[in-house]
């Protein structure tokens, strides 16, 4: 497989507005798919835009039963995708949304693995945001899940709300818990646990090892979308969205 061929073709279509070409899809392993989409990347910095982090995914066994997908992914996060709490999206302009509910962490120093150890992890990251990751389902990752990498793991957007320093006291973020609200109601409440079956730091260290196998690493003051407490929610014209984390505090979005 020609991977600067894909990166070209899917590059353009990307330029157009459109995702996931249909021409793409069983041509790709997931080793390669994960290349296009790190050379996408590099396609965006060379164009302007600058990275906020990485994302990581499916990292729930809720979300993995719902997906159909056993292991876990990785995306990146741009600038441009970054949105404060309280944010007002035009549904419009979405393509089948949902959103994830997560901390966003911040890594205060590089990290590159692998095999870091969990109390090097945690020495490096220096705070956690109550946050939503937007996403699109722009396929149905079972049936495609290469050519869903390519296309950065269906991320659109991240909305976090205010970073809280990391402390003794709260730094076991498996201990950490979120209650969701769409619409006003209470949908459902869940622990930081269900994150790699032991909380968000280990979304680190897995994304540290998977990022060494293409010889990148996680620079500082990058901030890492850690998994969702969650499973994925479908979002409609009109929902009002909420999610509240212990000890971290609150972030909403709108979809108008």
């Amino acid at each position: 497989m020609n991977i600067k061929a894909a990166v070209d073709d899917i590059w353009q279509d990307l330029a157009a507005g459109r995702h996931m070409p249909a021409r793409w899809a069983g041509r790709l392993s997931l080793e390669e798919a994960y290349a296009v989409q790190l050379s996408i990347l590099d396609r965006h910095i060379e164009s302007g835009e600058r990275q906020a982090g990485w994302k990581v995914g499916l990292t729930a066994r809720a979300m993995r039963e719902q997906q159909g997908v056993f292991e876990p992914c990785f995306g990146f996060l741009l600038e441009s995708g970054l949105r404060p709490s309280g944010h007002h999206f035009t549904f419009g302009d979405l393509i089948a949304p949902g959103f994830e509910n997560e901390l966003c962490l911040t890594v205060g120093s590089s990290l590159h693995g692998p095999d870091l150890s969990p109390d090097s992890v945690r020495a490096a990251v220096t705070h956690a945001a109550p946050a939503l990751e937007i996403i699109e389902k722009r396929s149905d990752l079972a049936a495609g899940l290469p050519l869903a990498m390519a296309d950065n793991a269906q991320q659109k957007a991240f909305v976090t709300g205010d970073p809280i320093p990391l402390t003794a006291e709260n730094g076991d973020l498996g201990r950490s818990e979120v209650s969701v609200h769409v619409n006003g109601g209470p949908t459902e409440r869940a622990s930081g646990a269900n994150v790699m079956d032991a909380g968000p730091l280990l979304s680190v260290i897995w994304l540290t090892g998977k990022l060494a196998e293409y010889g990148r690493g996680i620079a500082a003051g990058q901030c890492i979308m850690s998994g969702s407490f969650t499973k994925q929610y479908a979002i409609a014209r009109g929902d009002a969205v909420r999610a509240e984390f212990t000890p971290f505090g609150t972030v909403e979005a709108f979809f108008d």
